[in-house]
């Protein structure tokens, strides 16, 4: 297996800690671990008398029971707890996916998703969504990709990085496609749970598809990479034991501390979910009033949920734009050529508190580009 440069994270390694104003973070607002602990009473003194030895390969009971009150029809036995999202994504394409199969991605996407299977040797087919319209994925576009050689389709609901929300009978209509069609449908919902109105959420692929798999992690919603917590949900119970069983090659168990601080999170979700998007709400709102204003740079559509939208550029080019912001204005956006050479747009993030300050950065470069 041979795997091409992950162009996304190696542009964060080389600009995001060196970078003063980012302003094109995945993830919301995270927490301290003291601000964490602070939401139980007894958590720190559970927390200082941890054992730490080696964890349960699957996850710990009680993480894996608070992971499945997330879902309708989830039991605990149907949830395995990897080290974030990109273990997931790794194994789980591992299992489902072999050299000669064929896979279809919801595009833009996120480089693992469709890279692990390439690098296996199975074909990747992108399946757009529509910049004209939202970013808004057909159905009938799918159908044109499906062939006998299709095993898995991934798509990812809430959308990175466009923020894309598609309909509850959208979802549903995918479900009864693979039914029929046969393909394993790999969902990446690490966003759900940010829907600015909650009515516009839909179900989880593993609530609705028996062979479907849920991907979920404390990274985005919950703003705390730092836990290294994802997991999968799945009633495929043949695809769970080879999981589980793929997991021995890759990381084993979990962190100890991790799994009680993603547990003790997910029991007060919340509180913290609630932050989380009246802080996406209010930056939206600048947005929409900075983009109102540059209509004749930026195409802009306000996402229904997640932390980060996809505006397309008209006047210039993404990458040479991207730079010189980073270079004399300090300000780091993440250009979409990082998802794909004809994405002439750019990822940006509202989900921290900082957001205003590092658009004021923006605006203040705009301006100064104006005047010249």
């Amino acid at each position: 297996m041979k795997l091409t440069p992950f162009k996304l994270e190696r542009y964060f390694a080389q600009h995001e800690f060196s970078t003063p104003y980012l302003l094109c973070s995945s993830d919301c607002e995270s927490l301290t671990a003291g601000e964490l602990l602070d939401f139980e009473p007894d958590a720190k003194e559970r927390f200082s008398s941890l054992w730490l030895g080696y964890t349960e390969s699957q996850g710990n009971p009680d993480l894996r029971q608070t992971i499945s009150t997330l879902y309708d029809n989830v039991d605990s036995e149907q949830i395995l707890v990897h080290a974030g999202a990109e273990e997931a994504i790794f194994n789980a394409v591992h299992v489902m996916v072999k050299s000669g199969d064929q896979i279809v991605v919801h595009s833009p996407y996120y480089q693992s998703l469709g890279e692990v299977a390439r690098g296996i040797g199975a074909e990747v087919l992108e399946w757009h969504g529509r910049p004209e319209r939202a970013w808004e994925l057909d159905l009938a576009d799918l159908k044109t990709l499906l062939t006998k050689h299709t095993k898995v389709v991934v798509v990812n609901f809430p959308h990175n990085p466009t923020g894309f929300l598609p309909s509850r009978d959208f979802v549903h209509d995918l479900a009864t496609l693979s039914d029929h069609h046969g393909f394993t449908i790999f969902a990446d919902e690490v966003y759900r749970g940010l829907e600015l109105d909650p009515v516009n959420q839909v179900p989880a692929l593993v609530e609705i598809n028996d062979r479907a798999v849920s991907l979920g992690v404390m990274s985005k919603t919950y703003g705390l990479a730092g836990l290294r917590i994802g997991w999968i949900a799945t009633h495929d119970h043949r695809l769970f034991r080879d999981l589980a069983a793929f997991k021995d090659y890759t990381t084993i168990c979990n962190s100890a501390p991790s799994e009680f601080l993603a547990t003790l999170a997910l029991r007060n979700r919340k509180q913290i979910v609630e932050r989380n998007v009246q802080i996406i709400r209010t930056n939206l709102d600048r947005l929409d009033s900075f983009f109102a204003s540059q209509t004749r740079r930026f195409n802009w559509y306000r996402p229904k949920a997640g932390s980060i939208a996809f505006p397309t550029m008209t006047t210039d080019n993404v990458n040479r734009f991207c730079s010189e912001l980073r270079e004399k204005a300090g300000v780091l956006l993440l250009p979409g050529t990082l998802y794909g050479d004809w994405f002439n747009a750019f990822r940006i993030g509202f989900g921290r508190r900082n957001m205003p300050e590092a658009l004021d950065r923006l605006e203040d470069y705009l301006r100064e580009i104006d005047r010249t």
